[in-house]
């Protein structure tokens, strides 16, 4: 079996720290890289570990607040840069492709392969990628914009005794951005092996949940618990907090099984 992983590229909410870089990860499934979310200075960090732009499969972006988007249009202009040939896949609302166009425009002419974007509906449950390997699905989500998760499931073609083929799913990571916290979010990635899942508060900050849509570390692990996840990552931190560990402590009472996104990390799926 290939390996899977998650690397935490950035793991801080809207406002940068010296801590924490706005949203972005690297899912590794199937011999394929896969970029969700790209806030300012994902790719710096990309270069930094020496990740492979090259073998970067597909985008797929939450939401349009620019705390999971900024950084879209710098990582295009440096795969134009290092030449890169094959088409870039852009999973997202429709409104990024038409805030992208002038600025594509103006400042990746002549670029030596094609950004291709694929609208999806964020307030949807589907699957908007597929192949013989994985699905990609949609997790609709309850943010201040338009928002998503999506669920990564991977597939292996077994052969039964009649000697036929049926397809069987394996590993599967859920990621849940930017969301105010709700019981409907577990049912629809039950038996995960691995969740991310936003939490920008710590509970004693619970109140800003409601008007910013956003969840608290207790509330992320309640939804590890409930969709019987077998590992939970908490991520977005808040900048009013600066002691990660008190996120940890909060999700760990809930969900023991609770891990810190640690950026320029890596972890197995």
């Amino acid at each position: 079996m290939n390996k899977g992983s998650v690397t935490i590229l950035g793991s801080g909410s809207a406002l940068p720290t010296y801590q924490n870089s706005p949203s972005g990860q690297i899912v590794s499934l199937c011999d394929k890289s896969f970029l969700i979310d790209c806030g300012e200075g994902v790719q710096i960090t990309m270069r930094q570990m020496g990740v492979h732009t090259s073998r970067l499969y597909s985008v797929f972006i939450s939401h349009l607040h620019g705390d999971h988007c900024f950084g879209l249009i710098g990582l295009i202009s440096t795969l134009g840069m290092l030449h890169r040939t094959q088409p870039l896949h852009i999973y997202a609302h429709a409104d990024l492709e038409k805030l992208m166009k002038p600025w594509l425009d103006y400042y990746c002419q002549g670029l030596s392969f094609e950004v291709i974007f694929h609208a999806i509906n964020p307030r949807k449950q589907e699957v908007i990628f597929e192949d013989r390997t994985l699905t990609v699905e949609t997790i609709p989500l309850t943010h201040s914009v338009p928002t998503c998760g999506f669920l990564f499931t991977e597939r292996h073609r077994e052969r039964i005794m009649s000697g036929d083929f049926v397809v069987v799913s394996q590993r599967r990571y859920a990621y849940c951005s930017d969301t105010r916290y709700s019981t409907k979010t577990a049912d629809l990635i039950k038996g995960v092996d691995v969740l991310y899942h936003e939490s920008t508060y710590t509970e004693e900050h619970i109140a800003r949940c409601q008007p910013t849509m956003h969840s608290t570390a207790k509330q992320a692990a309640q939804t590890a618990q409930d969709a019987l996840a077998k590992k939970l990552i908490i991520g977005h931190f808040s900048a009013r907090v600066d002691d990660h560990e008190q996120f940890l402590k909060e999700a760990q009472e809930v969900f023991p099984n609770t891990i810190i996104a640690k950026e320029r990390e890596t972890f197995e799926i």
